[in-house]
């Protein structure tokens, strides 16, 4: 169990007490843009920007992994509004927890718990199945463990003929 999980204990600055404060085992708390802190938005972290160089808060900020997709568990609605050069209206902290994808998959071996790798780029950018083709949050060199069959991929033919089936991937675990 890592630092982040768990029970935490915080000061309370105007009572002046403890209070208990439970994170789960997969939340990592972060900084986002203002406008993205909303309870079940979902990003892909894509790393650092030319424009964090000497901010203070980098250790708060850069923290996630890049490429991997978060959903927002928790706003820290009582947390200070930091100004940040990346973020117009400043970054809140949050906590986030990495979130699963849907992605097409190569129909052979395709069952609950087995691994995969995508099936490669598609141009097709046109087709309805392209989001899960080329999803956000996953790429093609890295294989992933399938969650859960999710069916028919909303396509009615593959243009590449390739056989595909519409699945959903484990959230990446390695980095908690």
């Amino acid at each position: 169990m890592n630092s982040l999980s768990g029970w935490i204990h915080t000061q309370a600055h105007t009572l002046n007490t403890v209070r208990l404060i439970y994170i789960s085992d997969m939340s990592q708390i972060t900084l986002i843009g203002e406008q993205l802190a909303s309870v079940g938005m979902e990003f892909v972290y894509q790393g650092e920007s030319s424009s964090c160089e000497g901010c203070p808060y980098r250790d708060q900020c850069l923290n996630l992994s890049d490429g991997v997709q978060y959903e927002v568990t928790a706003v820290r609605e009582d947390a200070q509004l930091l100004e940040c050069a990346v973020h117009e209206n400043g970054v809140r902290a949050v906590e986030v927890e990495p979130t699963s994808v849907l992605a097409n998959v190569d129909s052979q071996g395709a069952y609950a718990g087995s691994k995969v790798k995508l099936s490669g780029p598609c141009p097709h950018t046109e087709c309805p199945s392209h989001p899960y083709c080329e999803p956000a949050g996953a790429d093609f060199d890295t294989e992933y463990q399938i969650k859960s069959i999710e069916g028919e991929p909303p396509h009615d033919f593959c243009k590449l003929d390739r056989e595909l089936t519409l699945v959903e991937f484990e959230p990446p675990s390695e980095w908690w």
